[in-house]
């Protein structure tokens, strides 16, 4: 293969390798990539101008001068890539300083070059060539040291980096020597690839190319792993703070409803002292006068006493239940007042099944006859009905006591309303003339 042939391939696979890498910034957006394309573009622009192929015809001067410029400039972007590849400013800011010196000490060379080809004729004297040289040994002197630098890193990618690294040493020595010992390159006729220097420096160049690449597929890949299992983390974070977050609300639910049901119990436990009171109160009076009845209101007393105790055990109770109570608690003021006090009821037998707290339907038959007169002259008339599906209307005829009244603290009121809120059930409705008071409640469904 001729050099020709292989100069020519050669531009090929690196305009191919610029292609791609275009496509990666991209898409990635990296600064690592910009650098690592615009490293490639670099080395694309000078060897196409030294390909045998290339049309353009520059003058001595320039042409001196761009040999120069392409490498020192893509030396430049080789230690800024290098920076971003190898994360160097964290790991080792005093190579990155190193660089930046470096950077500085090029750019003082291409100054001299540059009075070299254009203010001067010292372009076309010996003294060009041996700074040139030298200017070529300590770079990659230089590169050699980095090389060794970032071996103590010890990671794949800086492993990639560093072979790339020297084979691009490699490959920059041996055209250098070459150029310098062995082979004369300057000569028009066609030679075998393998007799031109900058065959060995397009080969250092080429797999250096591969090996950053390889390093960049290698970090990328790496950066993926790393970003997966953080938002894998992170879902799992997510994930148990929702669980902790549903544990919670779970937790706050049980206290709420524990404390209802304190509420509940303690609304509960207010009724049975006053009840048993008022019922010891009749039992008393009766015993010295009808014995016989004062037996039968133990009975009754008892019934009733048993469901005020079985109450404080459950937070609904049927319509049903609730009736029979209020009958036997019924026939306990019967036998107190007598034809003083009387009771209708008017419910369907479908409503029986419905629900409603315990002793709601008790606390209103005493509120009526706690603030009203009771007497056979005056009956006191309460009236127990359905309105609709769900209503329960419980109405009596108001007779006020005489003398001095006393403001009603609606402590039986204020004790159904409670329990109606904290079982989440429609509020109560009252209706007050000055002829009746009625109250309505709202059944729940059967369960």
């Amino acid at each position: 293969m001729t050099y020709e042939t292989w100069a020519l391939l050669f531009q090929g696979m690196l305009t191919a390798m610029l292609l791609f890498n275009v496509v990666q910034w991209a898409w990635y957006r990296e600064r690592v990539y910009a650098l690592y394309t615009a490293y490639i573009a670099i080395w694309v622009v000078y060897f196409l101008l030294r390909n045998p192929f290339n049309p353009v015809d520059l003058p001595d001067t320039v042409w001196y001068f761009f040999r120069t410029l392409g490498p020192m400039a893509a030396y430049s972007v080789y230690f800024e890539f290098t920076t971003a590849f190898l994360e160097l400013r964290t790991r080792q800011p005093a190579l990155v300083r190193l660089f930046r010196y470096v950077q500085g000490g090029l750019l003082g060379y291409l100054f001299v070059e540059t009075i070299f080809c254009f203010a001067t004729n010292l372009w076309a004297e010996p003294i060009h060539e041996i700074v040139h040289t030298i200017v070529r040994i300590t770079l990659a002197i230089f590169s050699l040291y980095v090389v060794i630098q970032v071996y103590k890193h010890r990671s794949t990618v800086s492993r990639l980096f560093i072979t790339g690294s020297l084979l691009l040493i490699l490959g920059a020595v041996t055209a250098l020597l070459l150029s310098l010992f062995y082979l004369d390159y300057t000569s028009n006729e066609s030679i075998s690839f393998f007799r031109a220097p900058l065959t060995y420096l397009h080969l250092g160049i080429f797999l250096e190319l591969i090996f950053f690449s390889l390093g960049l597929a290698y970090r990328h890949r790496r950066e993926s792993i790393r970003k997966a299992l953080v938002d894998k983390e992170l879902a799992h974070e997510r994930e148990q703070r929702l669980r902790e977050l549903a544990e919670s609300e779970l937790a706050v639910q049980q206290l709420k409803q524990e404390m209802t049901d304190m509420q509940m119990r303690a609304l509960q436990s207010q009724i049975s002292p006053h009840f048993l009171f008022n019922s010891l109160n009749t039992l008393s009076s009766l015993i010295a006068e009808e014995p016989e009845r004062a037996e039968r209101f133990v009975d009754e007393m008892s019934n009733v006493y048993r469901y005020l105790l079985q109450a404080n055990d459950r937070e609904l109770t049927t319509l049903d239940v609730e009736m029979r109570f209020i009958y036997s608690y019924y026939h306990m003021l019967r036998t107190r007042y007598g034809q003083g006090i009387q009771l209708e009821v008017t419910i369907p037998q479908t409503h029986y099944p419905y629900l409603l707290p315990p002793l709601t339907l008790q606390l209103l038959v005493e509120n009526a006859v706690k603030h009203n007169v009771v007497s056979t002259d005056r009956p006191l008339t309460i009236h127990v009905r359905t309105e609709g599906q769900t209503s329960l209307c419980v109405w009596n005829n108001i007779q006020p006591k005489v003398g001095p009244r006393h403001p009603s603290t609606q402590k039986g009121l204020l004790n159904i309303s409670e329990k109606y809120r904290l079982l989440n059930l429609p509020p109560i409705q009252i209706t007050e003339t000055t002829e009746s008071f009625e109250v309505v409640i709202q059944l729940a469904p059967p369960a």
